[in-house]
């Protein structure tokens, strides 16, 4: 099957983000770059906890943001999705909107639960994955309007970073 000229940059786009992905994770495993070794407290892992969800929360935020500085700008959008079908910005804006709480909801569940049941060595697995997924989903805002080779790394890089993550977690709580 040949694959046309979207697919193929869609398909580049994901495995340069899988790599990536992989390749963070791996190396804060091994190297422990933010040094969270010795956290064996409770509430120092929650601090990296806390710390880590800053930066989803915060593009979770900016997307809510967006969508309601536009409404508030747009005589036909004002009312809402639900009250009027909503411009092609608007359901745009939507969309970026949609696609991140869903993609927040399944990194906050990984990282805390990395975070509770992880060695401490291993911490440093989140405050990385936030950082990759706040460069996927700026990518994926930058992209968005140009089609889905243009969003598909930033897209992929949030979503591979926190599945990869649960895989690793999945993996070594049924090793």
């Amino acid at each position: 099957m040949m694959l046309s000229t979207k697919q193929s940059g869609v398909l580049k786009g994901m495995l340069l983000a899988m790599v990536t992905s992989i390749g963070g994770i791996t190396a804060a495993i091994i190297y422990d770059p933010f040094q969270y070794a010795g956290l064996n407290v409770l509430s120092e892992r929650l601090t990296v906890l806390g710390l880590a969800l800053i930066l989803p929360t915060l593009l979770l935020i900016v997307s809510v943001g967006r969508l309601a500085k536009f409404r508030f700008f747009s005589p036909d959008d004002i009312d809402g999705s639900g009250l009027t079908p909503g411009s092609h910005d608007a359901v745009m804006l939507q969309s970026l909107l949609q696609n991140t709480l869903e993609q927040c909801v399944i990194a906050f569940a990984v990282y805390t639960a990395w975070v509770l049941l992880m060695p401490s060595n291993w911490l440093s697995v989140v405050p990385l994955c936030s950082i990759l997924f706040a460069v996927g989903r700026i990518g994926f805002f930058v992209g968005y309007r140009r089609g889905a080779p243009a969003r598909a790394f930033g897209f992929a890089l949030t979503f591979y970073s926190t599945v990869v993550m649960f895989l690793v977690l999945l993996g070594y709580q049924l090793a």
